[in-house]
């Protein structure tokens, strides 16, 4: 009954976020590369009328790029989304999306004025309801097909320049798996070669932005289609976990009897049929994955290669990983060491965070345990752990926001690899968001982590540990002036007691003041600084 109930709504919600417009994806809007959608609340394009917003030129960013991609014009995410379009809706204010139809992430209301501020939970303390609905709505999600987005199954060559439109519809859940292929795929080169050493979603400075952003509108989509506006994520908090915890059927599915690799049939997700996985067949093809059913999902937690990760994360490691304060470094990429992206990613060691691209830490470490769906890149999103488990990840960079207040320019601006530079446009999203554009406080962006709503010790050490750096800086001035400070004391007090015995062999009549007493009160406040 509640899946039927929520099937209906479709009839009258409009999810509005994704990869290609639907109403983009025609012969006229590739060959004229404008994608300036009428806004359905007055009929204008970008909803200019409202003054919501513009159909603008898209700006793109000229920073030089790293040495990763040696390659120009040779794939259809350089430069994103220029190869298809490069006249965009610019958005006024708070408004957002494709048609500038809806509110930036924070805010809500009419004009988009309402600030908003929701939760994520645990899952494990989520009630029964709460879970069941949770779980509920995933199902929900990959059996309602997208309204307003379609995905591409043929490159901007194959489909003639724009002549020869080829897109295909797609389940909501399934749009954000293709999106996570796409991002991640290989550049194909002709004939069957490919260029693997390029992702525009992980391995550089964009991996936290990235899935931020994505989480975030993928959180928006569950809200449309269920009409359910406070629904947030939840995460699984896996620190010191000894096992999968939520691999039962009670949450994201058990193992099955027979067969270890895949799910208990008592499992909603048993039934779940994978997207873009067959790397291999795409790149000998030169073809795009077309989101055909692949098989089920596989998973087998546990029965992994135990040399790349002997274990799952520990509190350590996350707390070692936060200490680090360089947020990127070197060549901004799986080798760079002491970077927090790095180590949370889990190319750098995170006891050390020495690059190690022969184990897998923190992030990673998650994906290699569950042996199956999710230890591929490009096709990990089929299994939704991929959510609760980014989740999480997402929350302690969150953490590191907040605990070094970084500004936005310690985001690299230029020399990262290709996408991932400041000002770059994240492929491969329509409307278009800037990777620095989500280097900032979740709760900017409308939402927070319970357990980093808590009141605890660990708090106030992250309020108070960018200031103990701050004085560890500039430690050696401090005693240098507490030594001059001293000196100034004594200097002072021998004068003053000088005085005192001159003054008493003079007439108080005609003695001058050595200091007025206001002076001298903050001269002795200056000195004990």
């Amino acid at each position: 009954m509640l899946l039927f109930a929520m099937g209906f709504l479709l009839v009258i919600l409009r999810p509005s976020m994704g990869q290609f417009p639907r109403v983009c994806a025609n012969t006229q809007s590739l060959l004229s590369k404008e994608c300036c959608p009428l806004w359905d609340g007055d009929g204008s394009p970008c909803g200019e009328l409202s003054s919501r917003g513009s159909c603008q030129n898209i700006l793109l960013s000229q920073a030089p790029l790293g040495p990763q991609f040696p390659f120009s014009g040779v794939d259809d995410r350089e430069d994103w989304p220029s190869v298809f379009y490069n006249r965009t809706c610019r958005c006024e204010g708070n408004f957002m999306g494709f048609n500038c139809g809806e509110c930036k992430f924070g805010f809500s209301g009419i004009n988009c004025t309402e600030r908003q501020l929701r939760t994520r939970r645990n899952i494990f303390q989520l009630t029964i309801i709460e879970k069941n609905k949770f779980l509920a709505y995933l199902n929900l999600a990959k059996n309602i097909p997208s309204q307003d987005y379609v995905i591409a199954t043929g490159t901007y060559t194959q489909m003639n320049n724009g002549s020869n439109p080829m897109f295909r519809d797609i389940n909501v859940y399934d749009l954000f798996v293709w999106m996570h292929y796409y991002a991640s795929r290989d550049t194909f080169l002709g004939g069957s070669n490919v260029w693997r050493d390029i992702d525009f979603a992980h391995e550089a400075p964009g991996f936290l932005p990235w899935h931020r952003a994505f989480l975030l509108m993928w959180e928006r989509q569950i809200q449309k289609i269920t009409g359910d506006e406070n629904f947030t994520i939840p995460y699984w908090d896996w620190r010191d976990a000894e096992d999968c915890g939520v691999c039962t059927d009670e949450y994201m599915g058990g193992r099955h009897p027979t067969n270890p690799n895949l799910l208990s049939l008592a499992s909603i997700f048993s039934s779940w049929q994978v997207i873009c996985t067959r790397l291999e067949e795409y790149n000998s093809q030169q073809a795009l994955c077309n989101a055909t059913g692949e098989g089920p999902i596989r998973r087998n937690p546990g029965n992994h290669d135990k040399s790349r990760t002997p274990r799952l994360p520990s509190s350590a490691d996350v707390e070692f990983c936060l200490s680090l304060t360089q947020y990127e470094s070197g060549s901004m990429d799986k080798t760079a060491n002491y970077s927090f992206r790095n180590t949370l990613e889990g190319f750098a060691d995170p006891q050390t965070a020495i690059s190690n691209p022969s184990r897998s830490g923190l992030h990673n470490a998650l994906h290699i345990y569950m042996n199956g769906s999710m230890s591929q890149v490009q096709g990990s999103a089929n299994d939704p752990i991929f959510v609760i488990h980014h989740a999480f990840v997402d929350s302690i960079f969150e953490r590191w926001l907040r605990r070094h207040r970084p500004i936005l320019e310690v985001y690299p601006a230029a020399n990262a690899p290709i996408g991932h530079n400041r000002e770059n446009y994240m492929v491969p999203f329509i409307p278009l968001y800037r990777n620095g554009e989500f280097f900032k406080s979740s709760r900017e962006l409308g939402y927070d982590y319970e357990y980093l709503q808590e009141p605890a010790l660990q708090s106030f050490q992250d309020f108070l540990t960018p200031y103990l750096q701050q004085a560890r800086q500039i430690w050696a001035w401090l005693v240098g002036a507490a030594v001059v400070g001293g000196i100034v004391t004594a200097v002072l007090t021998g004068l003053i007691k000088a005085c005192r015995k001159e003054k008493r062999g003079t007439s108080s009549e005609i003695q001058p003041l050595l200091i007025e007493s206001e002076d001298y009160n903050n001269i002795t406040y200056q000195s004990n600084f």
